[in-house]
Parts: structure tokens; C-alpha cells; sequence
């Protein structure tokens, strides 16, 4: 898309966001239960919701949805288009998911949705892009920043620097662990809905694997495991990125067979028809992961998760009852055979007991209040 079309885009939305949250609003208490208007910044690499991969975006449209339920007013600024029900600003005409990896994307998206964030009556702005808390000072409303990502490293110095500008939310307990300094003010696990995902008694004879293909991820392993326990096994992820067409021309490509297959990346009804139908979910990842929403999804299908015990994994799955959480790639495949001792009841009510839209969004629901009450600023 040309600067000039996005400038054009922009015009068109800031002479009408004044009138998404309207003005001169009565003053309202704090901690009354009033609404909250929530302005929230989405990535810019794909719509709300994704039609395939996309988890943060998956969360976003749940997220967006469950806090409309619960009385507050939400806009959302984000790239394409969405179909949540909250009024919604764009930025890109068209999600730049082809250019995932370029700096000027997520730059580009910031300016347009600080100046639209700008036009906008909001009590509190919830960001969940790289670049747009770099804006945070530049407004009256205070930011959360929910860590999609590891906190270690340069990331972590990146939020430690911007120290209480913002205020950060982690996706689970294990993320903390790795910079407690930071200035967390909450504890949210993503969330699914789900009403949409189908819950199957009786699986088929055969396991998945879905995600991006990344080494950290653990595709090839998931094959390994799958084969050595006698089971076929199908696949699909993302494959878009150069780097993803490297790892999976290496490690993935020469291990596809009569029984490992890989079916293209499958967008949300596909991808729902193929966890429900799944023996199990096999999650070899090899890193700290922060928290992987495909095993939710899963487990929201009655499929259970056969995974190796890293970053959020042990928080997510319980061993032994709604999966099993091992230490070394060689213990997955008589993971995989133990499955058939699991209940699918135990993975959907864990899912709608812990992982559900309205336990996520109350969550946030309570990070918004703290967060504006300490910042001393009335909810107009």
C-alpha cells in the first residue's frame, strides 16, 4: 500500500473519531461500575480476527468481544478489516502480512494510530504492538501493554527503560520469571471462546501439529515423536516468512511422508475441524514460550496436549488429566500412545473453567481500573 493511500485512510477516520467515544462526558467515579472506554491497538500483520495464523489477533477478537459484554466501549485500531462488533479505526487498507519482519510496517502503524489515539475520549489505552508504547507519554490516558513476547534480553531492557509510562500485563507466571523488575501490574492468560470451538468425544487415529514453522516450535519433533509411536500425524502451520520456508526445507520437507503430512496453513474452521478430530495436540516446543494459545484451542475441542514442559506449558496443561507435560523429546511418543486414558470432558471444562473470554477480559477488566485509579485521572 502507498503512503499516499494510508494518508488518505487516515483524513477519512480523524474527521470522524472525535464521535467513536463522543465528548464532554458527565465525570464518573473511578471505582464505580460504570464502563470503561478502552481504545485498543492491534499489530498491524493481520485483521481482528486472523483468517489463519495470527494468535495474538485470535486473543484480540475475544478480548474486544467479552469486554463489549461487559458493558464497556471499545474501539479498536488495527489494519484490513475486522468483524468484532467495536467501532473500528484503520490504518493499513490492507494487513501487510507479506512484510512481517520490516521495521517500517510497525512504524508506520504506530504514527497513524497515535494520531488517531489523539482524536480519541479514551480512560485507557491498551496496546499490544513493538513500537506503539514509544507513544505512551505523548497522552493524558494511561497504557497497558499486554508482553506478547519474551521479556528477556532487549526486549526487557526496552520495557525497562520506558519504566512506568507504561503499565505491563504478563500472559503467565513463567513470562515474570525472566525480568520481575519490570513494572507488571497484572496476570492475564489469553483466553478462547469457547462457544466456537467443537467439542468431540471421539477422536481420530492420528495426532497434529499447527503453528509457524519455526525451529523453536518444534515441528520436525512433533514428526519423530508421531513416527516412532506408529501414529501418522498432520500439519499445519505458517509458512510464510523467509526463514520459515528455510526451516521447514531443512528439517520439515525431508520427514513428510505417506504418514506425516502437511496441509497448508488452515484458517479458523479448518483448523477447528482439525483439532477436534486430532488423537491429540503434539507442542515440542524448544524455548521459553510465554504462552501457546493453540493448546487451549485444543483442549477446547476435548483434545488433549502432549508437550514438553517449557515456559507456560506446565501452567496450561495439567499432566496427567488434560495432557502430558515431559522433559525430552523421547518421551512423547509413549506420551502419545497414554492418551487414550485421558476423558476429553477434563480438557473442555479445564478450558472453560481457567482459559474462557469472560475469565480473560474480567481479568483485564480489573488491570483497567487499578491502572487508571493509580494514575489519579478521573473516567470522564
Amino acid at each position: 500500500m502507498s503512503t499516499p493511500g494510508i494518508r488518505l485512510e487516515v483524513r477519512s477516520y480523524m474527521a470522524t473519531s472525535i464521535g467513536v467515544f463522543g465528548r464532554r462526558h458527565a465525570p464518573r467515579n473511578v471505582g464505580d461500575s460504570s464502563g470503561l472506554r478502552v481504545a485498543m491497538v492491534a499489530p498491524p500483520w493481520s485483521e481482528v480476527p486472523p483468517k489463519g495464523y495470527g494468535g495474538i489477533e485470535a486473543m484480540l477478537s475475544d478480548l474486544v468481544g467479552g469486554l463489549i459484554e461487559l458493558g464497556h466501549e471499545v474501539t479498536l485500531i488495527g489494519a484490513g478489516r475486522t468483524t468484532t462488533k467495536a467501532p473500528f479505526l484503520r490504518t493499513y487498507r490492507r494487513a501487510p502480512s507479506e512484510r512481517i519482519g520490516e521495521t517500517m510496517p510497525e512504524v508506520l502503524h504506530t504514527a497513524i494510530a497515535a494520531r488517531l489515539l489523539s482524536q480519541l475520549d479514551a480512560d485507557i489505552v491498551h496496546d499490544h504492538t513493538l513500537a506503539g508504547p514509544l507513544t505512551a507519554l505523548g497522552r493524558p490516558a494511561p497504557t497497558v501493554v499486554t508482553c506478547h513476547g519474551p521479556v528477556d534480553g532487549e526486549l526487557g531492557e526496552y520495557y525497562r527503560t520506558l519504566g512506568d509510562r507504561i503499565s505491563l500485563v504478563s500472559i503467565s507466571l513463567a513470562q515474570r520469571t525472566y525480568a520481575p523488575d519490570l513494572n507488571w501490574v497484572g496476570q492475564v492468560y489469553n483466553a478462547v471462546d469457547t462457544r466456537t470451538f467443537p467439542y468431540r468425544e471421539r477422536k481420530e487415529d492420528w495426532v497434529l501439529w499447527i503453528g509457524r514453522f519455526a525451529g523453536d516450535k518444534g515441528a520436525h519433533l512433533a514428526i519423530d515423536a508421531a513416527r516412532a509411536a506408529g501414529r501418522r500425524i498432520v500439519l499445519a502451520g505458517k509458512l510464510v516468512e523467509p526463514a520459515e520456508f528455510a526451516y521447514f526445507n531443512e528439517h520439515v520437507r525431508p520427514r513428510l511422508g505417506p504418514d506425516a503430512r502437511y496441509e497448508g496453513e488452515a484458517n479458523i474452521v479448518r483448523k477447528r475441524q482439525l483439532m477436534a478430530a486430532a488423537r491429540c495436540l503434539v507442542f515440542p516446543i524448544t524455548w521459553q514460550e510465554p504462552f501457546g494459545l493453540v493448546m487451549i484451542e485444543a483442549m477446547a475441542c476435548g483434545t488433549p496436549v502432549v508437550a514438553l514442559g517449557l515456559g507456560s506449558v506446565p501452567e496450561v496443561v495439567v499432566d496427567g488429566v488434560t495432557g502430558f507435560v515431559r522433559r525430552f523429546p523421547h518421551e512423547l511418543p509413549a506420551a502419545i500412545e497414554a492418551v487414550d486414558g485421558l476423558r476429553p470432558a477434563d480438557s473442555r471444562s479445564h478450558v472453560e473453567r481457567d482459559f474462557d473470554v469472560m475469565a480473560m477480559s474480567t481479568g483485564y477488566e480489573r488491570v483497567y481500573r487499578e491502572v487508571v485509579a493509580r494514575a489519579g485521572l478521573p473516567v470522564r
